[in-house]
């Protein structure tokens, strides 16, 4: 039984466990941000993304760069990630191999 599970399932789901893993921390970053964002996430000494979009979110009109880095850093991380859950799925997808 555990030579089955090692040989054949484990090398069929460890590529769509790592694709999806990948892809879920991107949205479990965006979630964090919004919850920040709201005041229902992290405590205010730790910093955060989402906080930090709040507290430049009074001033934005005079400090525009106190939203858009903090909101540049959410974008590019979660693209970084959705990008490499993607390239993740063409290397291990055992359909694409020749």
């Amino acid at each position: 039984m555990g030579w089955l599970v090692i040989c054949h399932f484990l090398p069929n789901t460890v590529g769509t466990l790592l694709v999806v893993a990948s892809i879920r921390v991107g949205q479990n970053i965006l979630s964090l941000a919004g919850l920040s964002f709201l005041g229902m996430g992290i405590t205010p000494p730790t910093p955060s993304w989402g906080s930090m979009l709040q507290e430049g979110r009074s001033v934005i009109l005079q400090c525009p760069w106190l939203g858009i880095f903090p909101g540049m850093a959410i974008f590019t991380t979660v693209l970084a990630f959705n990008l490499v859950g993607d390239s993740l799925r063409d290397a291990l997808d055992p359909r694409l191999k020749l």
